[in-house]
């Protein structure tokens, strides 16, 4: 019998944002949204990536030749340039043969065995701190079968489990999920689908439809808002997601809201991947602006708080 294997991009260890206590993360490659804000762009795409920090690169030629589908080369001018049309096969060679540490290879294969035992080697952390493991991506619901098992596998051996997702995905897909799920962190971006579509690359009806299906079901859900200036922190957006919720607010299984402030710390990555970082200016908001919008969310006594990374 072939294990199932999961196509992941990064793992994490003593994580305190993402879930109760400290928590191991498992970050899955693959999402069908196209946030602009993205801080994981490396996440997006369902394959294997080369980064390359120009920075580092002194446009030797090694990785030339090593590469055997030919990604890369070095122009005339002596630039490192990388052809992003070929898919890179995940071998590895360029980056073993790069002295600077320039390159990297974003996606890994890794079986369900492999990843449990990452996990439990700080089970120890999890039981002194209420923590556990939690799969993000990406998104983990673009791989369901393989984040089954695995949630499955770690509910088996009695270490506590979230996921984080957009919601954008089947519904079958994301209860199968769910029951093995401790807590779902499910992000509510805009609650208008026409500003979610300009922000995302998707309308959000199917989103909200899961999101209810989820606390109906009784699943324990906690709501994370990714805040931006300008975009989705003005009082109408932010009243419109409390009337969403509302019906729900006395829910034991919904678990309150988490206010998410933009941060830069994906920009770099950007650059790294070929790609343009989609958002000009800054949205991040000052303390004022984060205690404005918490204010909000309190006067209807709805559990609100602000995770600073």
């Amino acid at each position: 019998m072939i294990e199932r294997k999961a196509f992941i991009f990064n793992r994490q260890k003593y994580n305190m944002y993402d879930g109760p206590g400290v928590r191991t993360m498992v970050f899955f490659k693959g999402c069908p949204l196209r946030c602009k804000w993205c801080s994981n762009p490396e996440g997006l795409e369902k394959k294997y990536q080369i980064m390359l920090k120009p920075t580092f690169c002194t446009s030797c030629g090694a990785c030339v030749p090593a590469c055997p589908v030919r990604i890369h080369k070095i122009t005339a001018e002596g630039t490192h340039t990388i052809n992003r049309k070929v898919d890179c096969i995940g071998c590895n060679k360029c980056v073993d043969v790069c002295l600077n540490n320039a390159l990297q290879v974003t996606g890994e294969m890794a079986t369900i065995s492999e990843l449990l035992d990452y996990i439990e080697e700080d089970r120890a952390f999890y039981e002194q701190s209420g923590g556990g493991v939690t799969l993000g991506g990406g998104e983990v619901t673009s791989q369901p079968e393989a984040a089954t098992n695995l949630l499955m596998a770690c509910k088996q051996v009695g270490i506590n489990t979230a996921i984080e997702t957009c919601g954008y995905a089947k519904k079958d897909n994301l209860l199968q999920i769910a029951e093995f799920t401790d807590l779902i962190l499910f992000d509510m971006k805009h609650i208008d689908p026409d500003k979610h579509f300009e922000l995302t690359g998707v309308r959000n009806e199917t989103i909200l439809e899961n999101l209810e299906e989820l606390l109906r079901r009784r699943h324990d859900v906690k709501i994370r808002m990714p805040m931006l200036k300008g975009i989705n922190d003005s009082e109408a957006e932010i009243r419109g997601v409390i009337e969403f919720l509302m019906p729900y607010k006395d829910y034991k299984n919904f678990k309150g809201i988490d206010l998410l402030p933009y941060h830069k710390l994906g920009v770099n990555k950007y650059l790294q991947l070929g790609m343009e970082y989609p958002i000009d200016g800054d949205p991040s908001l000052s303390e004022e602006d984060l205690d404005r919008i918490e204010g909000w969310i309190k006067e209807y006594n709805f559990p609100v708080a602000v995770i600073r990374h």
